[in-house]
């Protein structure tokens, strides 16, 4: 193992011998006070050591020959490399994604660990930097380093990181709580003594075996009390506090016995502070974490914190499921606090876990980088279409593909930690459903949905278009009921939908076409009864003379022996017929009206020529007009203001509301005096603003 990190030194010494830190002195010497640090502040084994050395050695020189040196200590060092690389942009905003992208680097757990020594080192010459790489270097420290080195269990790393941090943020502040912890310190060793005296004989006679350690809080934890609590330093209780091993059997209600038997003993001593008791015993705290706090306080007026717990609890909190950076609330997903568990262990036993063994960080994410620099996180398995809509939603529907590390690859190319990439666009490329086996962000995978709904409207509205024009141009109706029923039949499960086919010619408009007769025909026939026979069948009207055209006055209409269709409504000046009923006489109906073309074909004997008479009378003809125009309430009464400019009265106005696409659809029953006005009316309702169409029902 010795020549394994003198070869590592040796190769570090050739490559850093014409390099320099800010002090003038070698740069050999940041990896040797580093490796002293990992070898025997940390403890960790030899190939950690020489890891650190060849870190520095490799990390600006690609082709550097690791064939010398074992597997494990390669994968090391190239994860070291990797973390090198990171440069935060801004800590306070990202330091929770920088901290995950250095576990995700740190494919064998020590890395992080060395990361941390690393780091260290560099706080305790931070003198030596410039100020503003001072700056940097205290705000990555504080928000990113010191938070990581008390997730892994690393105290008194994080303590001194943080008390540096402090040290150089508020010089003054650090001063004067430092100062107090020195004046106090003989205070202290007096008061452990005098408290620990009466209750080591009590614990001895009881015949309990325990185990006591005793801590002062650091300087920063102080500060951050004082800060929390707004109290001075003389008001943080626990700056002192003194803990209770058991060392008993783990059965749960001998320690939970003894426990309470240590505390009537503390508290027969001293007198107790009921409101700062803490019992999870009784109650462990969902993660599991199990003790006794109790603030005591002394003949003399001293306050002391006092922990209480056996041995098994003990380990659970500082090495098990409720290890103490767990339940003091840092962040944390249960997969990283399973690896993060693993690298204590690997702190604790250094000589029995090899590279293979170790588990790998978690892998739910991915941390990406932009051009220039900006940190991305995204689900594992994103791709580069992930990473476009991650940048901004208009990005990724024109997304063409992409650069991952300067090379192009496609839009559904995978990403993973580390990679570089950049967004290429093209002002005509649109989302297609394809996409959506492409991502894994639910932000991609939303924003393509909405604009496939998006071209799908814009396909149903050209669809309804091209129905309507042929509708019109066969002067044939599509109401609502029939849609509905046809879509049934065709299996839509929308009305869009169904327009969109029109669009994309999946529905022959002819196929409507023949629907929309088939229907007429089969209500009519269950309207008329079965065809009369010959004996049965009225006089067939001709059109051969004069005599058989039938001239209508639209005075007394009620009156006359015939009448106005219901099924289209005519109004004077329109071009109709007659048909011949068996009980209702005559009945009026446009040649444009929906049910024409069949009583014509199947009962030509009974078509009655009819014309209008030559003036126009003083009657009036009722009709219906259909309105579909957008949600804007100014429209409705612009259309009402339009009616009112002719001589037609308004009989009822309905609206109905569709707000998925934003329209009002509104049904105006009207009397007119004749077609001519008829078209006025409706001419003056379209050139509204809003109005998007108008026909007669």
């Amino acid at each position: 193992m010795d020549k394994l990190i003198e070869n590592a030194r040796a190769a570090a010494l050739v490559e850093l011998k014409d390099l320099t830190r800010s002090n003038g002195k070698p740069f050999i010497e940041h990896p040797d006070n580093v490796a002293r640090i990992v070898e025997d502040e940390i403890g960790l084994p030899g190939e950690c050591v020489a890891a650190v050395y060849l870190h520095e050695a490799s990390r600006t020189k690609p082709d550097f020959d690791f064939s010398p040196y074992p597997k494990d200590v390669v994968k090391m060092v190239e994860g070291l490399n990797r973390i090198s690389t990171i440069k935060p942009k801004d800590t306070r905003l990202e330091a929770e994604n920088y901290k995950k992208l250095i576990v995700q680097y740190s494919t064998d757990p020590r890395v992080a660990v060395i990361k941390l020594a690393d780091r260290l080192e560099i706080m305790r010459n931070l003198s030596i930097f410039p100020k503003s790489s001072r700056d940097q270097k205290l705000l990555e420290t504080l928000m990113l380093y010191a938070p990581l080195a008390h997730q892994l269990g690393l105290y008194n790393i994080n303590n001194e990181l943080n008390d540096i941090c402090f040290r150089h943020s508020d010089p003054v502040e650090y001063r004067a709580i430092t100062n107090k912890l020195k004046a106090t310190q003989k205070d202290r060793e007096k008061l452990t003594e005098e408290f620990i005296e009466p209750l080591k004989k009590k614990l001895s006679d009881a015949g309990i075996s325990y185990k006591l350690k005793i801590r002062t809080k650091s300087a920063y934890s102080i500060y951050k009390k004082m800060q929390v609590q707004k109290v001075p330093f003389e008001g943080v209780y626990d700056v002192f506090a003194i803990r209770f091993i058991i060392d008993c059997e783990p059965d749960p209600k001998l320690e939970k016995d003894l426990c309470w038997k240590v505390y009537s003993y503390v508290t027969e001593e001293y007198i107790p502070d009921t409101k700062r008791l803490r019992d999870w015993l009784t109650n462990p705290k969902p993660n599991g974490y199990e003790s006794l706090h109790i603030t005591v306080t002394n003949r003399e007026g001293a306050c002391i914190e006092v922990q209480i717990r056996t041995k098994r609890m003990d380990a659970e909190a500082e090495n098990g499921h409720a290890a103490h950076w767990s339940y003091k609330g840092i962040q944390h997903e249960q997969n990283m606090d399973k690896w993060l568990q693993s690298v204590r262990y690997t702190l604790e036993h250094p000589f029995e876990a090899s590279a293979e063994d170790l588990p790998q960080p978690p892998s739910k994410e991915i941390f990406v980088f932009t051009p220039t620099g900006e940190l991305r996180k995204l689900s594992a398995g994103a791709s580069v279409l992930d990473f476009a809509f991650n940048i901004h939603s208009g990005i990724g529907c024109r997304c063409t593909g992409g650069k991952v590390n300067g090379k192009p690859v496609q839009i559904r190319e995978k990403l993973k930690t580390g990679d570089i990439v950049e967004v290429m666009t093209g002002r005509n490329q649109r989302p297609s459903r394809d996409w959506l086996n492409w991502v894994v962000t639910s932000k991609a995978r939303t924003k393509i949905k909405q604009e496939l709904d998006a071209d799908e409207r814009r396909a149903a509205s050209e669809g309804r278009e091209i129905l309507e024009r042929r509708l019109k141009n066969w002067k044939l109706e599509f109401p609502d009921e029939l849609a509905t029923e046809f879509m049934k039949q065709r299996k839509y499960n929308s009305v869009l939908a169904m327009m969109a086919a029109i669009a994309h010619e999946e529905i022959d408009p002819n196929d409507i076409k023949a629907f929309i007769q088939q229907k007429a025909c089969a209500r009519h026939e269950g309207a008329q009864g079965a065809e009369p026979s010959a004996l049965e069948q009225p006089k067939s009207y001709s059109a051969a003379s004069s005599d058989d055209i039938l001239v209508l006055s639209a005075k007394n209409v009620k009156g006359m022996e015939y009448k106005m269709s219901k099924c289209c409504n005519p109004v004077f000046g329109d071009d109709v017929f007659g048909f011949v009923t068996r009980t209702e006489g005559i009945k009026i109906h446009r040649m444009s009206c929906p049910n024409a073309a069949r009583l014509i074909e199947r009962y030509p004997y009974r078509i009655q020529r009819v014309i209008w008479q030559e003036s126009q009378s003083a009657g009036a003809f009722q009709c219906t007009l259909s309105v579909t125009a957008g949600m804007e309430q100014p429209v409705l009464s612009g259309i009402l203001e339009s009616i009112t400019q002719f001589k037609v009265s308004v009989r009822s106005f309905n609206i109905k509301e569709n707000p998925r696409i934003g329209t009002y659809v509104i049904a105006i029953r009207i009397l007119v005096p004749s077609n001519s006005e008829l078209d006025k009316v409706i001419s003056q309702i379209s050139s509204l603003k809003n109005v998007l169409k108008v026909h007669r029902v």
